[in-house]
């Protein structure tokens, strides 16, 4: 199986295609053979725009007829955010592994509806959160195993860019169609406060947001507890300054990971520091988070082994955010079920 390579399928031509379409053609255990869209020609145009130099993959316009390819193995989904879980169910259906770009769906019994389908059909599921692959955050967590800063107390994550009006339509319709700040870039914030630095499960949220006419929030500020006064901070939103960061305080120091979308072409820095007065900051090599998580998921499944982003993952970050969504619409602190 080593020089195997996962036959694979994008189940669309959205603007993400620009990361990913490069991921699997660069990716030693996969290979691109099909594209759909339902626009007429959208395939054709992606794949000149994103991997002209591929030959021989598959231009379907319609996402039925991918999912009927069997020579077809994997279906990586970039559709719009309340699709996401009834495509994911169709392709598990027919017998496809699936990468689904996050949020993997915007209700929690769906989520519970996909893994209980994945193991009916024997397949392989994860949720796209891609950062989640980038040795920088490996690296962050030696850093606190090491013990240098004690014991972890409390994080802070932060996502957030100016909204350019091209992409108004994010914001258009309302939370509960999957539009808005929380299902675009909210989750990645929530996601990343949930890396495991305290080891423990999280028990209530308390949130506040601000909203705008079509329903949609545009930010939003919240803590997630996670029981003996350990806390997630976690702030995103549409009418910021770009950020993307998160920083882990402990009982001797803390640390912080700069960019933690860190793109192929940006360096990663961490930095840290205790209260004993040492400091230090660390460039990292270059690494390309959409690659290293597609020869993830294909190993997986080419080698039969459990993603390191599990379903149960994508529940509990669903449960979070509805638990932060629940909190803003009452005003109220909200336990986690």
């Amino acid at each position: 199986m080593n020089n195997a390579k996962l036959r694979w399928g994008i189940l669309g031509a959205a603007r993400i295609n620009q990361q990913l379409m490069p991921a699997i053609v660069e990716a030693r255990n996969s290979e691109l053979v099909a594209i759909a869209s339902r626009r007429p020609g959208a395939a054709a145009k992606t794949l000149a725009q994103y991997a002209p130099e591929q030959k021989n993959v598959t231009l379907y316009d319609s996402p039925e007829a991918l999912l009927d390819d069997n020579s077809i193995q994997a279906v990586y989904i970039p559709l719009a955010t309340h699709e996401h879980a009834s495509w994911t169910l169709r392709a598990i259906a027919k017998g496809k592994h699936v990468l689904c770009e996050k949020p993997m769906a915007i209700k929690v019994s769906d989520i519970e509806a996909i893994a209980a389908a994945a193991q009916q059909h024997n397949v392989t599921v994860m949720e796209g959160f891609m950062y989640r692959f980038h040795p920088q955050h490996l690296r962050v967590q030696e850093i606190i195993d090491s013990g240098v800063i004690g014991e972890v107390r409390s994080v802070r994550s932060c996502f957030s860019y100016m909204m350019q009006p091209a992409r108004h339509y994010r914001i258009a319709d309302t939370i509960a169609n999957g539009s808005g700040a929380m299902w675009d870039i909210g989750c990645y914030a929530i996601h990343a406060a949930r890396l495991p630095f305290f080891g423990a499960a999280p028990l209530a949220v308390s949130a506040m947001a601000k909203h705008i006419d079509s329903g949609a929030d545009i930010s939003c500020n919240g803590i997630i507890d996670f029981g003996d006064g350990k806390y997630a901070q976690f702030d995103f939103g549409f009418e910021h300054a770009r950020r993307a960061e998160y920083e882990v305080i402990g009982s001797k120091g803390g640390l912080k990971c700069h960019n933690v979308w860190a793109k192929s072409t940006e360096t990663p820095v961490i930095s840290w520091w205790t209260e004993a007065g040492e400091q230090a900051q660390e460039s990292l090599e270059l690494a390309n988070h959409f690659c290293l998580e597609i020869e993830h998921f294909s190993h997986c499944v080419l080698h039969k082994e459990t993603p390191r982003l599990s379903l149960d993952d994508a529940k509990e970050n669903c449960q979070i955010i509805h638990a932060v969504l629940e909190s803003i619409r009452h005003s109220k602190h909200i336990k986690i079920a």
